[in-house]
């Protein structure tokens, strides 16, 4: 990037990892940054929970994917994720649990992996070195050419490299279509289908060319940085730091004005602030609808309503005074039917008849998360946005949930909790000013895709850019460093008009 000249001021909305990564892009090519955080801490839904008994929990990501993305944004600045935090490959990556006795235990290695594949479906270890040499195809392309297009024109696309390779991407194919032209078994599909997961869809409505996700997951490995996913955002913070960019917190925007197509100042709960342009990684829809309001927003309120939106999540962080001895790092409990879970977040919002969950054990890695002897639980429960929730609901789904839990481990655990807190689509709402509570964004479907999601450009403000998982390229964690870089870029090439 070049150097602007005179500084420009730029306010960013936001100090999740979008908001960090646009805040250093910007203050490196030259600009006066200032990031502006509802919270009183920094990072989003990537905050740290620290306890008074000893415990340290990541409040939202915990999946540490494509390492690359990472490396990217660090090397960009001028240095590496190692000069900032340790990373511990897992292995095995993960458990699938389909039971009691049934354990599907993921290996970090290809080979291992192969073997496995093998010996649940005679003849799946040649179709899956198929099906991941595809998946990189889609990788290379879509990490390194598609989630850098901004999505503002469909001639973004014409690119002979994208255009010669548009039938191997299989964005006209769904995931579980293809997942199943490769596997027979029920839990290898399960095991294919999953990331879908994490784009916030249904397997049979998210695009094949997101096969590129078991790629980053099973080729490039399962990673947790030493310390929790707090590191990452303090590296960020350090790095944002060192080219100028400024931090406040308990800093709401309140309101803009704007004048001439522009907004001029921003106006927080305690003060006003001249401003050259905005991006707003925060809630987008909040952004468009409330900060910006009628009279200017993209969108209406029919056009929100109509998005379809990642799950949200019931979730406990709870202290256990033991050593669970069945629990590995990462836990996925699909003893239920996934279709009939995934239609009661998608098609006929409701609180599920048999969830699915998801157990997160960090102090099985990292021993400061919990005092010694101790465990660090942190339970997602993936559910509908915007259903009413309720405290009894909340009780009601924890002991759901840590039936199966104990039965699972073969013992009592409820008894040895010695912290425990909630954290659901109320929380969300407040914490964030997320649409309709959602934990991850819009979902990756088909018709939200590239130029089909909400646009990183407002029709009727010309200097305010969006970033963030509701606009493109979409939920994640590295998803939304890289909204950050592309959003920073946009606002630098219209300041320099």
């Amino acid at each position: 990037m070049t150097q602007l000249t005179p500084s420009k001021k730029i306010a960013v909305i936001g100090a999740g990892f979008s908001g960090l990564s646009a805040a250093a892009y910007l203050a490196k090519a030259g600009c006066d940054v200032s990031v502006y955080e509802k919270n009183a801490a920094i990072g989003g839904r990537a905050r740290q929970l620290k306890t008074d008994n000893g415990y340290t929990f990541d409040m939202g990501p915990s999946w540490y994917w494509m390492p690359d993305v990472f490396e990217k944004f660090f090397a960009d600045m001028g240095s590496t994720p190692a000069d900032f935090y340790k990373l511990t490959e897992l292995d095995p990556q993960y458990d699938i649990i389909f039971g009691k006795d049934d354990v599907l235990e993921v290996p970090a290695t290809l080979s291992g992996l192969s073997a496995l594949f093998e010996e649940i479906e005679t003849g799946s270890a040649q179709k899956l070195d198929k099906f991941l040499k595809e998946a990189a195809f889609k990788y290379n392309i879509g990490i390194n050419k598609l989630v850098y297009k901004p999505g503002l024109s469909i001639t973004e696309f014409a690119d002979i490299e994208l255009i010669k390779g548009v039938f191997k991407l299989q964005v006209f194919t769904s995931l579980s279509a293809h997942v199943k032209k490769h596997f027979k078994n029920s839990k290898l599909i399960a095991l294919m289908e999953f990331p879908a997961l994490f784009l916030g869809a249904m397997a049979q409505d998210t695009p094949a060319l997101y096969s590129l996700m078991n790629y980053a997951g099973l080729a490039l490995g399962t990673w947790y940085p030493q310390g929790g996913f707090a590191q990452i955002i303090t590296a960020m913070k350090t790095v944002a730091e060192r080219q100028g960019v400024k931090f406040h917190t308990d800093a709401a925007i309140t309101g803009f004005d704007i004048n001439g197509k522009k907004i001029d100042r921003i106006y927080t709960k305690n003060s006003v602030h001249d401003v050259d342009a905005v991006i707003g990684s925060a809630d987008h829809h909040h952004i468009d609808q409330e900060l910006l309001g009628p009279e200017y927003a993209t969108y209406t309120p029919e056009y929100w309503k109509k998005r379809v939106m990642a799950p949200s999540a019931l979730i406990f962080y709870l202290g256990i005074n033991k050593k669970l001895k069945r629990l590995k790092h990462h836990n996925l409990f699909f003893d239920e039917d996934l279709q009939v879970h995934a239609v009661e977040i998608y098609k006929d919002p409701k609180w599920p008849s048999k969830p699915l969950f998801y157990v997160c054990c960090t102090s099985k890695t990292d021993n400061d998360a919990a005092p010694e002897g101790h465990e660090n639980v942190f339970i997602l429960m993936p559910l509908a946005v915007d259903i009413t929730e309720t405290n009894e609901l909340r009780e009601k789904y924890f002991h759901i949930i840590m039936d199966r839990l104990e039965a699972y481990c073969g013992e009592d655990i409820r008894n040895s909790i010695d912290y425990k807190k909630s954290y659901c689509i109320d929380d969300f709402k407040g914490d964030y000013n997320s649409f309709g509570g959602n934990a991850y964004g819009l979902a990756n479907t088909l018709t939200q895709t590239a130029i089909l999601k909400p646009s990183m450009r407002n029709r009727k403000v010309e200097n305010i850019f969006f970033a963030g998982h509701l606009t493109v390229p979409g939920p994640g964690v590295p998803p939304a460093i890289i909204s950050g870089n592309v959003a920073a870029n946009q606002l630098l090439r219209y300041l320099k008009r």
